[in-house]
């Protein structure tokens, strides 16, 4: 079995360094000095209460010289992947499986899903269908990413905390391929349950993301003080609750309510969201995946989405004005 992974920052670096060491056939495309540097010296991997581990895996720029792949698994920013299906090709034959680890509303949300919106394409996610297009969905893997992970130097990555990545097929079933995956991931000793219901773990997750993330860009409050502050925490409220009534037209089940949701970000801790450590190097910020979705979503399911829309227009105009949008 023939794993690349895409994008090999924070959490495709931790992926890589534990199906590393667990001694699959793992690759990696990279750039820059951190692919300078796992080419010199290896891939480290620091896990609290563990001493740090070094392994070496094939890491390259130009994904043609690492050929034909099994699973590609693809990490990168959401707002970078259509750019780089084009330079996925070489990678994808045959059977390849793209296993789609990116944060926000996917690309091939509404294939296989039944009903009258099977088909639908998502111009925030996947402007001009490149991805449908480029990748095809018949080759998708859905995933949901849980760790927390950093690259702490160039060929350095620190492990913060979870290590679940729950994997489903877009229509449910158990497959070879995500039954194959699953026990690949679960030797690495990382958690890779197959959910018959991945769309809701989206949800689930994305519900934090929607919300979370812009506020906490907006506001450069951690998440801490986010939820329990009483202004934010309500406008946070109005957005899930906005999100939900989308989702459960879409057929969506949530296993928590919105109350324990926001709690659960505030047990979290004094945790800085991506979007607010994007913004604060001003890197690109993922607008459109986790928002901007949302509201095409609330259009396509004729869905009012008054809150979603003002803290849209606030983040947009943000990123506008440090020129990351």
């Amino acid at each position: 079995m023939r794993i690349c992974i895409f994008g090999a920052g924070a959490i495709g670096g931790y992926m890589a360094a534990k199906l590393a060491q667990a001694g699959a056939d793992v690759s990696i495309v990279a750039r820059g000095p951190h692919l300078a540097a796992i080419r010199e010296k290896g891939l480290t991997l620091f896990e609290e209460g563990q001493e740090p581990v070094t392994v070496a895996v094939r890491a390259s720029s130009e994904p043609a010289e690492l050929g034909p792949q099994d699973y590609l698994v693809v990490t990168l920013k959401a707002h970078s992947v259509a750019g780089a299906v084009g330079a996925m090709q070489p990678l994808i034959a045959g059977r390849t499986t793209i296993v789609s680890g990116v944060n926000g509303v996917p690309w091939w949300y509404f294939h296989k899903i039944g009903g009258p919106l099977e088909g639908t394409r998502l111009q925030t996610v996947d402007p001009g269908n490149v991805q449908w297009d480029g990748f095809g969905p018949d080759r998708v893997l859905g995933c949901v990413v849980y760790p927390a992970a950093e690259v702490s130097s160039p060929g350095t990555i620190r492990h913060i905390e979870g290590n679940r990545f729950s994997l489903g097929e877009p229509d449910g079933s158990r497959s070879e391929r995500v039954l194959a995956l699953s026990q690949a991931l679960q030797s690495a000793g990382l958690k890779a349950p197959v959910r018959p219901r991945l769309r809701d773990e989206i949800w689930v997750k994305l519900w934090g993301n929607l919300s979370f993330n812009p506020i906490s860009a907006l506001t450069h409050a951690t998440l801490d003080v986010l939820c329990t502050d009483s202004g934010t925490r309500d406008v946070a409220r109005r957005m899930m609750l906005e999100a939900q009534a989308i989702a459960e037209k879409l057929g969506v089940t949530f296993p928590v309510d919105v109350e324990r949701r926001i709690d659960g970000g505030a047990a979290v801790g004094a945790h800085r969201t991506s979007m607010l450590q994007d913004l604060d190097a001003s890197r690109p910020l993922e607008i459109d995946a986790l928002v901007r979705s949302v509201r095409e979503l609330g259009e396509i399911t004729a869905t009012p989405t008054p809150t979603i829309d003002i803290v849209l227009a606030l983040i947009t105009l943000r990123a506008r004005v440090a020129g990351l949008y």
